[in-house]
């Protein structure tokens, strides 16, 4: 086991794509055997250490970055195996907590199978992207993480390894889970009590639901209750083609009845992503791409799987769809093969880095949202955000996964006053988004940074529950304390 603990060493795990900057750490452990890391928690009480999980500091809440006590890094237990045919038209992949999303997709692609969860960055750990219950463009057909996972194996924070197959531990009709762990100790826990929200996607605060399968409850859960040591994802036959298009449209009301087109279909032709780019995002494009048509109220991004031999029908039934929505179908982009898609995917990835490099010019950080609503309540949110933005004269953008009704809105701060102004706008967001039967965090999850903003969703009573189940699975407080709960609900068991 590698430790490392010089300040030039260990500045890099202080760090993810959050910007928080009040990391600290005593040192980083980086394990290479599961049996290391149990040996670490097997002690970490005696000694009063606490423990970080990090991952490739891919996350944007913080989550991985320490607020103390010392860091286990999961870089270097990154085995991925080979896909194992279970059924037709099902396989099985085992793979360690510190395998890259991407070296994972393309070893299933190569065996001619596929993973569906794809997270815009594709450098994070599979383990990461399990417990953090990642998502993505691919969502919008085929769900997030959690539908995806066969069996986890988890570390318990006193150094219990435990294995979790899908259908084996379920949730008893008055919400109760009875748990036998390796050590012969019996723990009963009943899940939950407060509602989901009604949005497709959520990723704040522990996973509850009638009759759920344990192992739901770690997915999702940031860290908090175990550590994720490796998984068996479940695959797909790879889709035979692919058809990858962007819709401009000049009206928004017709880009919207475009989307709800789309979200009814079912079967085949139901896209795999749907996305969305309003104005302002096509304006930070078109500088980079100045044939991006201008004058338009925004674009859907879509992608379709098809085959050779149902192509030309799948594009005959779309171009329908887009003209009877007054698409602007001349001036649409469509992408049939692997290249063209490529520099359609770059187009779309080179928005974020567009933003850093306006925002590398001011002094102030952006202000943006990850929240959801039910997609019925969806165009009224996409229109609060909009007024909300114009009044206060910010500079803006709207994008992201309209199908799922989460779209992402960026305010990019000029002075220290308008981020003073957009912060507060914010709460503003939260509150209206909650109105709605919305999330707070649809797919980037609570980590630090959020916690204090989940007692408006859940109120007093959910967060001690979460409190109770984190002290159920982790009575010293060794593992990821900050993540999902604030502290004080963890300090105090009255609060």
């Amino acid at each position: 086991m590698i430790h490392k603990q010089d300040p030039a060493s260990i500045q890099s795990y202080l760090e993810d794509t959050s910007n928080l900057k009040t990391g600290h750490t005593e040192g980083v452990y980086i394990p290479e055997t599961p049996e290391e890391i149990s040996a670490l928690l097997r002690e970490a009480a005696a000694l009063g250490r606490r423990y970080t999980i990090s991952g490739n500091g891919t996350g944007t809440t913080g989550g991985r970055i320490p607020l103390g006590g010392h860091v286990i890094s999961m870089e270097k237990l990154n085995a991925i195996g080979e896909p194992r045919q279970t059924e037709p038209g099902k396989a099985i992949m085992r793979v360690q907590a510190g395998a890259m999303l991407a070296d994972v997709q393309k070893k299933a692609e190569a065996a001619g199978w596929f993973y569906p969860p794809d997270p815009t960055e594709k450098l994070c750990f599979i383990g990461s992207t399990i417990a953090n219950n990642s998502s993505g463009a691919r969502s919008f057909k085929y769900g997030a993480t959690r539908r995806h996972i066969e069996r986890i194996t988890i570390l318990l924070p006193e150094g219990d390894m435990l294995s979790l197959q899908r259908g084996e531990h379920r949730a008893d009709a008055q919400g109760i889970f009875r748990l036998e762990l390796p050590s012969g100790e019996h723990r009963e826990f009943h899940r939950p009590r407060y509602r989901m929200p009604g949005t497709t996607k959520h990723n704040a605060g522990y996973y509850t639901a009638e009759r759920m399968d344990l192992i739901d409850l770690f997915i999702g859960s940031e860290g908090t209750l175990a550590l994720i040591l490796e998984a068996d994802l479940m695959l797909i036959p790879l889709p035979e083609r692919l058809i990858s298009a962007i819709i401009y449209f000049q009206e928004l009301d017709g880009l919207m009845g475009f989307t709800g087109a789309l979200r009814a279909i079912e079967g085949p032709r139901r896209p795999r992503a749907l996305e969305l780019f309003e104005k302002n995002a096509l304006g930070f494009l078109r500088q980079k791409y100045p044939d991006t048509p201008g004058d338009t109220a925004g674009a859907v991004f879509l992608e379709q799987e098809t085959t050779t031999g149902a192509e030309d029908e799948d594009l005959e039934a779309l171009f329908s769809i887009v003209e009877e929505h007054g698409g602007m179908a001349e001036e649409s982009w469509i992408a049939l093969d692997r290249e063209e898609q490529d520099r359609m995917r770059e187009f779309r990835h080179s928005l974020p880095l567009l933003v850093n490099e306006w925002l590398s010019r001011q002094a102030e950080s952006k202000v943006s949202t990850d929240m959801a609503v039910p997609f019925p309540r969806f165009r009224e949110l996409f229109d609060f955000y909009r007024t909300a933005c114009e009044q206060h004269g910010f500079v803006y953008i709207i994008f992201g996964h309209i199908g799922d009704g989460h779209v992402h809105l960026n305010i990019l701060p000029r002075s220290h006053l308008e981020f003073i102004e957009a912060k507060a706008l914010y709460l503003e967001f939260i509150a209206k988004v909650l109105e709605l039967g919305g999330t707070l965090s649809a797919e980037h999850g609570i980590g630090k940074l959020k916690s204090g903003y989940l007692a408006a969703m859940y109120g007093e009573e959910g967060l001690r529950e979460m409190a109770a189940l984190k002290r159920t699975f982790d009575p010293f407080q060794v593992l990821n304390i900050g993540n999902i709960i604030p502290v004080e609900y963890l300090e105090n068991r009255n609060k």
